[in-house]
């Protein structure tokens, strides 16, 4: 059987994002009083106490200046919790981050144009599956379907 990776937003990109986001702002950081919020770095939820900040992202104009992608109109940037200072990233568990309510699987070709999307109740491997069945899907988005914010993305094995 496949499997299927969460990719929390990259170390360098992270650095970048506490110094300016990607709509040009510096990181104000805030305490979090009641926890809960997605983070993006570590791909848990916060916890209370915890240093944390609200950033504007881009992940497929990120992932296109690696890749070499073009994706025009759909670049799109939107906002996003991350720890305010470095964090050790994920921890390895079992199943996917963020599982726990209705998402929306974005697909995405190689010049990142949206290929469709796929409303799921169960964010689980057969729901990867059947996004990665067209050839021609290089990555997905895994999204909220309240607010549509990014959680993490998958590349193709």
């Amino acid at each position: 059987m496949t499997t299927y990776t969460p990719r929390p937003i990259d170390p360098t990109a992270l650095k970048e994002l506490r110094s300016a986001d990607d709509a040009g702002r510096g990181m104000v950081p805030t305490l979090d009083e009641e926890g809960g919020a997605p983070l993006r770095c570590c791909l848990r939820r916060s916890v209370p106490g915890e240093r944390i900040a609200l950033v504007s992202y881009a992940p497929l104009r990120r992932w296109a200046a690696e890749t070499g992608g073009e994706p025009g109109a759909y670049d799109e940037q939107g906002p996003v919790f991350i720890h305010a200072e470095e964090c050790g990233g994920p921890s390895a568990g079992p199943g996917y981050p963020f599982a726990g309510s209705h998402r929306t699987l974005r697909r995405y070709s190689a010049e990142g144009h949206i290929l469709g999307g796929e409303l799921v109740d169960t964010l689980d491997t057969a729901a990867f599956t059947r996004a990665f069945t067209d050839p021609s899907v290089a990555l997905v988005h895994v999204r909220a379907v309240e607010y549509g914010c990014f959680f993490y993305e998958v590349r193709r094995p």
